[in-house]
């Protein structure tokens, strides 16, 4: 597909892609690990990018970041092909990888100050950016020391920070949270907001439903390379369904058995969340009598059920309906060995 077969460029989109394709060697087998892949993502919004391990998020987004050339399809950022006027995009993006991409050797200031260098910002200026960084990432005290010193929740925040030096128009987060505290977590979640507020446009690749829930405009799932469902969260809540029931058990030991009674009852299968003692499932659009047989069921089995809610389905029952199966606690990149295939 050339440029021209999509149109002329769109201003409203910060991203508009069309039939992506990227194929890997892996043990000497060819593997497409994107497949077709659409995305048109509005300016000043934060789109979420969600699917399993190896379902071609982080393939994805080196392909609009032009770290990886497409085998098929189109791709533009802010109206420039990501091919044939790489430069241009790159100049107008920042890219927040799985892994942490500053020197553990330099200090904080002096990473950020050696890209604000290489971005052609002079001595005076680049020092007041470098600051004025580390003051918004709250890492002004930690800013002399070495970056190998820091906490997990630092690291990000200090590539979050290498990041957007020149700040960028479209920002690319890969699983930016990974790893993370709660409080860490909620201070990238902040960050993000205040960029889109200023502006910016934000892809984020996750592993955690709540983020995109949280932070995202609207939402692809991903698997096996291809968009399988799209949608802001609300719509894709109900396109699988007008209700779910979430149970908070007495005893966590009796969440098998609870979940054995609620696929009985509901006739869906339950979704189990890291917290050991709360089950939920999603509710079919015929099931309202079915939700009232439910905690009787539940007591006959012997069961305490001492928090019982019906409202919305949550992301998990959306991801577990439309892939078959939950979102895994840690998402994987590409296999590190994977070679690109030669057109």
């Amino acid at each position: 597909m050339s440029a021209s077969d999509t149109g002329p460029p769109r201003d409203d989109l910060a991203v508009d892609a069309h039939g992506l394709v990227k194929h890997f060697t892996t043990r000497k087998q060819v593997t497409k690990a994107v497949d077709g892949v659409d995305l048109q993502i509005p300016t000043g919004s934060v789109f979420g990018l969600l699917g399993p391990n190896g379902a071609g998020k982080t393939t994805v987004v080196r392909m609009l970041a032009t770290l990886l050339r497409p085998d098929a399809g189109t791709a533009r950022v802010l109206g420039h092909d990501v091919v044939t006027d790489a430069d241009a995009v790159r100049s107008a993006v920042g890219l927040t990888g799985q892994y942490a991409s500053v020197d553990e050797d330099l200090t904080g200031t002096e990473n950020l100050l050696m890209l604000a260098r290489l971005y052609g910002f002079t001595g005076t200026a680049a020092r007041r950016r470098v600051e004025g960084l580390l003051d918004a990432f709250s890492l002004s005290d930690a800013g002399p020391r070495q970056v190998k010193t820091y906490s997990g929740g630092m690291r990000r925040r200090i590539d979050l920070a290498a990041s957007l030096v020149l700040a960028p128009r479209v920002l690319f987060l890969d699983e930016p949270t990974t790893g993370l505290d709660p409080r860490s977590r909620n201070q990238v979640w902040d960050i993000v907001r205040v960029l889109v507020a200023d502006g910016a446009t934000v892809l984020l690749t996750t592993q955690y439903l709540e983020e995109a829930d949280q932070l995202a405009d609207r939402i692809a799932v991903i698997d096996h390379g291809t968009v399988i469902a799209e949608g802001t969260s609300t719509e894709l809540k109900r396109s699988v369904g007008q209700g779910a029931v979430s149970l908070r058990l007495a005893d966590a030991g009796q969440r098998s058995a609870a979940a054995s009674v609620v696929e009985k009852v509901l006739g869906t299968e339950p979704t189990l969340p890291t917290d050991p003692y709360a089950l939920s499932a999603r509710v079919p659009d015929d099931g309202a009598d079915s939700v009232a047989q439910l905690l009787p069921a539940l007591g006959e089995a012997g069961i305490a059920v001492p928090e019982f809610t019906l409202g919305q389905p949550s992301l998990d029952e959306v991801f577990l309906t439309l892939t078959g199966k939950p979102l895994p606690a840690d998402d994987e990149a590409e296999p590190a060995d994977a070679q690109e295939v030669t057109r």
